[in-house]
């Protein structure tokens, strides 16, 4: 009978607490200093306190956090001390929806490393001095539906990555040029969302002279603007370029017209009263560095009563400029001295006509080396075309134009070819003929008819030579092997 089974207790040793606490430390929540805050959702090095009805930002934050995500709560006031502690790590911070309606100017002082930063959706009314200036790596800043109307000149300070700005849905009512001169505080600024706002007026000509990258992200729909012929044409020059900020746009973009309190779509102002605008002419001009170009004025419309340019930097020409480098002409051309490369981009002429005015656009493309300097730059399509006219005529020598290898056999007849050809035939064989590798010349030989075959090998059964063939074809000779007609005989090759 086999031995019953019997169950046996055993006892697990417990763990001692040190090992505890090094396991715990090994964990990115285990420590108390990393602890997930209550109320919040941790996974990874993201940390999700969306809609838990916080009033203020949950402490400690663990140190590690990559992505913060405070949307939806009530954080109303987002102190100096909400991040008592550097995060070294935090790259996003969402703060939409939750009526925040303050900001400390060092509230971003132990973040420097933000590249993302969400404050839409709140109830900012200001943004003052120097606000953002901590975030140097910053590079999308959502400041959308907020009630923003005041916008100091020093509060994108030191943004010098900053590609997208959102600032729609506002009560703006200046345009803060200041954020869109090259060179100034957003040198790398791509995107500028001033939709929504309560924009009255807007520079175009400056506008106007901004790069059309910028131009195609900068969005001015659903402002309250007063219609103006420059506005029409800035536009309508962007709908014919194709750019989205236009293109997408056209029935949001409207305008007051003089005197009227009903709103009319701005790209539909062309040649209608009160305004009569007209469309916006232009024209491409190259030239190289060091010329002289005279960028012509050419309105349609006589008894022009005023008449001035304005160059790609938004500056207007009245006279000289420039230590005489730029000079406005008596028929109202500009004229351009020593070109340099800055010099290159869109100039605008405005003309006032009796009827109506009129603005041309001429684009100047200043190519970077001299026309007629020591160093000149040669076309790229020209040297392609002149290195594959060499190439060829390379080729074409080695093919036809091969010198010989031996300058005496070019007189010497060779017997008639057997019949029986074969692939070792003068048909594909290009090498001259040699009797046993004694290097002496090829005339110093007399053909053997017995002892030598085809191409003055030795055949081993010595068949007598094949006798002449009779017929119109019997002149006809064997094809010399360096030449073309041997390749092209009408031969066949038997293999």
């Amino acid at each position: 009978m086999p031995p019953s089974r019997q169950c046996v207790a055993m006892r697990v040793p417990m763990a001692p607490p040190s090992l505890l606490l090094a396991l715990s430390l090994l964990s990115p929540w285990g420590s108390a200093a990393g602890s997930c805050p209550p109320r919040c959702v941790c996974a990874s090095n993201l940390l999700s306190c969306s809609q838990a009805n916080l009033s203020v930002v949950p402490a400690p934050l663990p140190r590690f956090t990559a992505v913060l995500d405070l949307s939806h709560n009530n954080v109303t006031r987002l102190r100096a001390d909400w991040a008592p502690a550097r995060l070294p790590h935090l790259h996003a911070l969402l703060l939409s929806h939750n009526g925040l309606a303050f900001v400390s100017t060092e509230a971003f002082v132990h973040v420097p490393r933000l590249r993302h930063l969400d404050l839409s959706s709140n109830r900012l009314r200001a943004l003052d001095e120097n606000l953002f200036s901590d975030l140097g790596e910053l590079e999308v800043l959502l400041l959308y539906n907020n009630e923003i109307a005041t916008v100091d000149r020093t509060a994108f300070e030191n943004l010098g990555r900053l590609r997208k700005l959102y600032l729609g849905q506002n009560r703006i009512a200046r345009f803060p040029l200041e954020l869109l001169r090259e060179g100034t505080r957003l040198p790398q600024l791509a995107l500028l969302d001033l939709s929504a706002n309560r924009l009255r007026a807007v520079p175009a000509g400056e506008l106007q002279a901004l790069p059309a990258w910028l131009r195609d992200r900068l969005y001015l729909h659903n402002n309250p603007l007063i219609c103006d012929c420059l506005l029409f044409q800035l536009l309508d020059r962007g709908r014919r370029r194709h750019l989205s900020a236009v293109e997408d746009f056209q029935d949001e973009l409207r305008c007051f017209p003089p005197g009227a309190t009903a709103l009319v779509k701005i790209l539909e102002l062309a040649g209608k009263p009160p305004l009569n605008c007209s469309k916006a002419r232009e024209a491409v001009l190259e030239a190289h560095l060091g010329d002289s170009v005279t960028l012509g004025c050419d309105s349609r419309w006589q008894g022009v009563r005023s008449r001035h340019w304005v160059t790609p930097g938004g500056e207007r020409v009245l006279g000289d400029g420039g230590n005489g480098s730029v000079v406005l002409l008596a028929n109202g051309s500009l004229q351009l001295r020593a070109l340099r490369p800055e010099d290159a981009g869109t100039y605008s002429c405005w003309v006032a006509g009796p009827l109506l005015n009129e603005t041309l656009y001429v684009e100047l493309l200043v190519h970077n080396f001299t026309l007629h300097g020591p160093h000149d730059t040669l076309n790229t399509a020209y040297t392609t075309l002149v290195g594959c006219i060499l190439s060829v005529v390379l080729v074409l020598i080695y093919l036809y134009l091969t010198p010989c290898r031996c300058c005496c056999c070019r007189g010497t007849e060779k017997p008639p070819a057997p019949r029986d050809d074969s692939i070792n035939s003068s048909v594909l064989s290009t090498t001259p003929n040699h009797a046993g590798g004694t290097g002496e010349p090829c005339g110093s030989h007399v053909a053997s008819g017995a002892g030598t075959g085809q191409n003055g090998r030795f055949k081993g059964g010595g068949t007598p030579p094949v006798p002449a063939r009779q017929g119109p074809k019997a002149q006809r000779k064997v094809s010399d092997p360096d030449s073309v007609s041997s390749v092209f005989s009408d031969t066949p090759i038997v293999v």
